[in-house]
C-alpha cells in the first residue's frame, strides 16, 4: 500500500501537487520570456508569437492553480 508523502513533508500530496503545478507554470512563463526574446532577436515573429501564446497558457494555469490553492487553504 502506498503511503501519503504528506507525513514526511507536512503537506498533503494533493496540496503539494497544486503547489508544484503553480511553480512549474510560473517557471515555464519565465523561461518562455527568454524564448520570445531569442526568436525576436532572430526576426522570427511566428516563433515569438508561438512562445507568447504558450507563455499566456502557462500564466493562466498558474493563476488558476493559485486560485484553487487559496480556496482550498481557506476551507
Amino acid at each position: 500500500m502506498a503511503t501519503e508523502a504528506g507525513t514526511v513533508t507536512g503537506t498533503k500530496d494533493k496540496t503539494y501537487n497544486v503547489i508544484w503545478f503553480v511553480e512549474q507554470c510560473l517557471s515555464n512563463t519565465l523561461r518562455l520570456h527568454t524564448y520570445v526574446g531569442d526568436a525576436e532577436r532572430d526576426d522570427d515573429q511566428e516563433l515569438a508569437d508561438f512562445f507568447r501564446r504558450a507563455q499566456e497558457t502557462s500564466r493562466k494555469g498558474a493563476e488558476q492553480g493559485k486560485a484553487l490553492l487559496a480556496q482550498r487553504l481557506k476551507g
